[in-house]
């Protein structure tokens, strides 16, 4: 009886949380248009990553955008996203940075400090965004195209950043005012670029978005994190390359995805969309985490096995969710409304 009684408050404590959860995911829904709890499910979601895939699986989903590899509406897949090839990309990106970091400790080669700068600056955000790239389910956009935005965007992001800074005062970035300053001009100069990106290709579509924010958000961090690691070393890129789970390539695939559900299907993104509440929210909520991520906050409590860094990416991650929702819910409506219409031009 006493074993019973000592797991309900454990049992409250987990309804509580999963009730804050249902509510704050039922907020953030509510901001693309549906009134609707939204259920995650992780393990779900990334159950694929457990399982084996042979070449031809990794190479058949690298063979999409063309004019003959773009499926039609109606064989898009509106099911749960299941993702794994990032997993295997991480892999191998994650080797190459020990052997890189074996040779430079066995044999104290200065040779190899380059590489491991490189490789490490890239190997969690371009996973994350070969993730994004997955869950493309429209398969509309190329690697050709992906690796473009990749490395101009994000090199374009770092320039319009530079532009603003020279603008705009920003201070340190440690107090709350000058980190929310910093958030304003780097989210802002991401954004100015996914635009263009978005109008460049003629993208309509949420999942198009996250997609497109997530390249050049993983762009801007890949430059970013070398940059700094030269200025300051290899444990600056340790800490920022795990950190980045949850830093520029997320925020970037938010106000990616926000671009798309705030603009007119079909119509290019104009300044009209840029202050359309639908954008506006996922816009302040992404420079609100990066001030947050900036911000030295007086707690103590919050250094402690870095609770500011893990709740803020667990803010981030759950706004993705949400919007992969969101794009499993267009497409079920953009095929519905062509079975709609196939039905009334047979009738």
């Amino acid at each position: 009886m006493a074993n019973k009684e000592s797991v309900k408050p454990v049992k409250r404590h987990f309804e509580y949380h999963n009730h804050l959860l249902d509510d704050a995911t039922k907020e953030m829904n509510e901001w693309t248009g549906e009134n609707k709890v939204v259920e995650i499910h992780l393990f779900s979601m990334f159950s694929a990553v457990f399982k084996h895939h042979d070449l031809d699986d990794a190479e058949s989903l690298f063979i999409v955008g063309t004019k003959e590899t773009t499926p039609s509406l109606e064989a898009v897949s509106a099911a749960p996203v299941k993702p794994w090839l990032f997993s295997r990309v991480f892999a191998v990106l994650g080797a190459s940075f020990v052997l890189l970091a074996l040779l430079f400790l066995g044999f104290r080669s200065n040779n190899a400090v380059p590489g491991m700068i490189f490789i490490g600056s890239l190997t969690v955000p371009f996973s994350l965004m070969i993730m994004f790239f997955e869950i493309n389910v429209f398969r509309n956009i190329s690697v050709y195209q992906l690796m473009a935005v990749f490395l101009v965007g994000g090199i374009l992001s770092l320039v319009a950043t530079m532009i603003l800074y020279s603008l705009i005062p920003s201070g340190n970035g440690v107090s709350w005012e000058s980190a929310l300053i910093v958030g304003f001009i780097e989210e802002t100069a991401k954004m100015l670029v996914i635009a263009f990106f978005v109008n460049r290709f003629r993208l309509n579509y949420i999942f198009n978005g996250l997609l497109i924010g997530a390249a050049i958000g993983a762009g801007f961090a890949v430059f970013e994190t070398a940059g700094y690691t030269g200025q300051y070393g290899l444990v600056t890129l340790l800490m920022r390359s795990w950190q980045a789970i949850g830093t520029h390539t997320i925020w970037s695939a938010i106000m990616g995805a926000a671009i798309i559900l705030a603009k007119d299907r079909h119509q290019p993104v104009t300044g009209s969309n840029m202050v359309a509440p639908k954008f506006l929210r996922f816009y302040l909520l992404a420079i609100l985490l990066h001030a947050g991520w900036d911000w030295n906050a007086p707690f103590a409590v919050l250094d402690i096995l870095y609770l500011q860094q893990w709740a803020l990416i667990a803010i981030g991650w759950l706004a993705i969710f949400v919007l992969i929702n969101a794009g499993l819910r267009e497409v079920r409506t953009l095929q519905g409304q062509r079975i709609l219409k196939n039905s009334q031009l047979g009738g």
